[in-house]
This record gives structure tokens, sequence and C-alpha cells, in this order.
């Protein structure tokens, strides 16, 4: 078992890489692109920069986690068929 610990990134976050580094048996983090809305998709770029923050840090970036689902999608109403085409939704990690 690693230990992890979610980190929303350096602009949005107010704990830093240093004082998560501190943590005994912190190897690593979750990474959380926060800043995306529902169904955005998150490009290599970003995801890339966040994971080099962190390799920087001298941590590891074990996985990225919590696509934004809109609202619409997760109650199951009648408007998340056209909001999965419209928000690309499926598409935030595709390579």
């Amino acid at each position: 078992m690693k230990m992890t610990f979610r980190w929303y990134g350096s602009n949005s976050d107010s704990v830093t890489l240093q004082q998560i580094k501190q943590i005994p048996g912190m190897t690593g983090l979750m990474g959380f692109l926060d800043y995306k809305a529902a169904g955005e998709v998150w490009t290599k770029e970003e995801i890339g920069a966040y994971m080099d923050e962190v390799h920087t840090a001298g941590l590891a970036c074990e996985v990225i986690e919590s696509v934004n689902v809109h609202e619409d999608i997760k109650m199951g109403l009648p408007a998340r068929s056209a909001r999965r085409i419209s928000t690309g939704f499926g598409k935030p990690l595709k390579k």
C-alpha cells in the first residue's frame, strides 16, 4: 500500500508540495485538476505540467482522478444524452 495525498496543484491548493513531503511515509499524490469544468478535456500538456511539478518535488504522481461529471449525467436526467455529446464526456483523459 502506498501513502498518497490528494493535491489540487500549486494554483489551487494552499498546501505546498514541501509540506506534503514532510508527512511521514508520504510517497506520492493523487492529481486533480479542479479548475476544469465538467466534461472539459484534460490535455496532455496540463497533466504533464502537474506531473512535472510533483516529480520535481521528489514525489510520485500515482493517479489523476476525479474527472468532473455533469449533474445531468449523474442524476440520469433526460438531458444526459445530449450532455454526453456536447461536453465530450468520456474524453477528458483520452490519449
